[in-house]
């Protein structure tokens, strides 16, 4: 007998397991992979030495998210801050930098300096309630949040809105801060693009975009570490079918995707929470290409050469356009790639002199394409002499990438569209979307995947919320961090 069984290792379920083993539960962890981690992982994937990460690679979350800051995991594994956080190259030679200091970004803007700073610098003084707002469960509100919520509220209707382009009159801001909304794989002017841009944006100057020493696996195992210092048991290599294979009386939280949770149940669901799921939207997918180096990155702009982080795709419009593109279903002619520079900051994660660069494109749902071909384009194009130090490549199809986690269906790595609407009811519009009303069962079911609020991310608070909620109805209070007391 257990009180708790969490199904799948990824962030989000690690997170509620170490939440509710800190309060006292007897939980249990069950991971269909030999490691656990889930987007969360590191691993050798094209040459002996050279450690990749599979999932995420940045992590500001890491230092914002309340869960995190409370379980002390900067004290647990060590971050390493690039000098920039974050680059967008443009033809010709040119870039938009993110650095850590707001100042400093906003003179290397140029004419566009100042519009960047008023519309960051209100954010970056109070970003702890600003994250509050982004990472809340979208039922419950803080009311000293609400002045950020408000301002918040103001940069997403511009950024949104056809008013979009009139504060910036440079191609590098301009494309600086769309190449952050473009982590959503959606058109970058949307409510959801929008509000995920301008938070993560804010996060670099005010806590960073770090990357972890030996890889993202450092904070997935920092979490099952505290789980079995605190009683709980991990089982990796065990695959759950059915809901039914599970202890009777247990509480079940889920981190799976929505489709793979009405397949767990076994037609036991009700019709109309079903017929709500199936209406929930996937969104684009990511197309993973991991690169073995014989040396950096040679950008064209030098100072890409110290960002952790290379937003590759061009100016503003062009960005717009490849994720159009694949709103539409198609393949983009120059798609946007995302790529981190893990060895700037960690020279552990390849053989002395060599590097690694992690990378994904933005694909369809479901492409079965390789897209190795181009992405390696879209960095020469930037980086002239690019390909002359490619030792290996390891491309990863966005079907496959779904075929290895259940979160990621179709490679769609947000586990469902990054609308405003479906960020603020995941997966179904309910007052409580985290519980499953599985009936005729003894288990109390919750979803606690990335398919509930606060969506995507390494924050592990969609585990939190739903692991609280799980203790809440034992009679068992903690705070909105899920560490401290309620």
């Amino acid at each position: 007998m257990v009180d708790a069984v969490v199904v799948g290792a990824g962030p989000n379920g690690l997170a509620a397991a170490v939440v509710l083993a800190r309060a006292g539960l007897d939980v249990e962890v069950l991971e269909r992979n030999e490691t656990v981690g889930g987007g969360a992982r590191t691993r050798e994937m094209t040459l002996p030495g050279f450690r990749h990460d599979t999932g995420s690679a940045v992590h500001p979350m890491a230092l914002a998210s309340p869960f995190f800051r409370a379980f002390g995991l900067a004290d647990r594994i060590e971050l390493k801050q690039p000098e920039i956080a974050y680059g967008q190259p443009l033809d010709g030679g040119r870039a938009g930098l993110a650095f850590r200091d707001l100042g400093r970004t906003a003179d290397g803007l140029g004419a566009d300096g100042r519009a960047w700073s008023s519309l960051f610098g209100p954010l970056v003084r109070n970003w702890r309630d600003v994250v509050d707002v982004a990472l809340g469960d979208m039922r419950s509100f803080a009311p000293q949040t609400l002045p950020s919520a408000v301002r918040l509220g103001l940069g997403v209707l511009e950024q949104a809105s056809p008013a979009w382009n009139l504060r910036f009159s440079t191609e590098e801001a301009a494309a600086l801060l769309t190449g952050v909304a473009a982590h959503t794989i959606a058109p970058p002017r949307g409510f959801g693009p929008a509000g995920a841009g301008l938070v993560l944006a804010m996060l670099a100057h005010a806590v960073g975009w770090p990357i972890p020493v030996g890889g993202t696996q450092a904070i997935s195992d920092a979490l099952a570490a505290d789980v079995l210092a605190h009683g709980g048991r991990i089982r990796t290599g065990v695959e759950v079918r059915d809901l039914r294979e599970l202890p009777r009386g247990a509480a079940v939280l889920l981190d799976v995707a929505p489709w793979s949770l009405v397949r767990l149940a076994g037609g036991r669901l009700p019709q109309g929470y079903v017929r709500t799921v199936r209406r929930y939207r996937s969104g684009g997918a990511a197309a993973p290409v991991h690169f073995a180096l014989s040396g950096p990155v040679p950008w064209a702009a030098p100072e890409l050469r110290r960002a952790g982080t290379v937003h590759v795709g061009g100016t503003r419009a062009q960005l717009a356009e490849a994720e159009d593109a694949v709103a539409r279903g198609r393949h983009a002619r120059n798609p946007y790639v995302l790529v981190s520079q893990p060895t700037v900051v960690d020279p552990s994660r390849a053989p002395a002199g060599k590097h690694v660069l992690w990378s994904y494109a933005h694909v369809p749902f479901g492409s079965r394409r390789d897209v190795g071909d181009d992405v390696q384009r879209q960095v020469e194009r930037f980086a002239p002499g690019f390909s002359d130090l490619v030792l290996a490549r390891r491309t990863v199809t966005a079907t496959e990438l779904g075929a290895g986690n259940p979160t990621m269906v179709g490679g769609d790595i947000a586990c469902g569209a990054a609308s405003a609407w479906q960020l603020a009811f995941r997966p179904v519009p309910r007052w409580d979307p985290y519980r499953v009303p599985v009936p005729s069962t003894t288990n109390d079911t919750w979803l606690c995947s990335a398919a509930t609020s606060p969506g995507p991310g390494v924050h592990g608070l969609s585990g939190v919320h739903a692991a609280r909620r799980v203790l809440r109805a034992r009679g068992i209070s903690v705070g909105r961090d899920g560490l401290s007391a309620g």
